[in-house]
């Protein structure tokens, strides 16, 4: 059955980690911070679901993250990601709850145990939506992440549970988002990264 998923199923199961590195613009400090945090990421199997011709198969993932002892997480997502074995496609379609939305796409062999995904402001296929105070103060214009999926690699992030899908025990993902982010006295344009040592992390608009 895993074949159906292609490299998804890899990531199948719940995860945590405490590797992750979010390097933002802060408002109330006038700089860019680093700051460290911890995930936690849950991707749960579905499938099929039809388009027409088209199958796909993917995974509901919601994901949280904290910095140090906080109660309450700074940045949560809710999305899918979906497999197109035909098209040897990958989609990564997610929401933030700062009034933010990607789809992020890629391609990649089905026993891919790597591969990227990208998605552009204005791009007809792979595309980020946002609201109009972020578009207009703290634009994110393009969006990519890099994930793999390994054997016996302690030093990524540890998995909780799997699902049966995947017989891997560690995953690592990298992403970036790059804003255009404006506030007084910095007209420049800003970049925001998110870096982490975990199955998957995403940043938003700068905070």
């Amino acid at each position: 059955m895993d074949e159906l998923w292609g490299p998804l199923a890899a990531l199948a199961g719940e995860w945590e980690g405490d590797g992750g590195l979010d390097t933002a613009y802060s408002h109330a400090e006038q700089k860019v911070l680093d700051t460290p945090f911890r995930e936690r990421m849950t991707m749960k199997p579905f499938g099929p679901v039809q388009n027409g011709s088209q199958t796909l198969y993917g995974l509901d993932y919601r994901t949280a993250m904290w910095r140090g002892s906080e109660e309450n997480p700074f940045h949560t997502e809710v999305g899918y990601w979906l497999w197109d074995a035909d098209a040897g496609e990958i989609v990564r379609g997610f929401v933030v709850p700062r009034g933010i939305t990607v789809l992020a796409g890629g391609t990649a062999a089905a026993d891919a145990r790597s591969f990227t995904l990208a998605a552009e402001l204005g791009d007809r296929s792979y595309a980020i939506g946002e609201n109009r105070y972020l578009g207009q103060k703290a634009s994110t214009v393009r969006y990519t992440v890099t994930v793999s999926a390994g054997i016996n690699d302690s030093s990524q992030c540890r998995p909780i549970r799997f699902t049966g899908l995947s017989r891997a025990n560690t995953a690592s993902g990298s992403s970036q988002a790059t804003s255009r982010a404006r506030s007084p006295g910095r007209p420049q344009a800003e970049r925001r990264r998110a870096r982490s040592r975990q199955a998957n992390h995403s940043s938003g608009a700068a905070r």
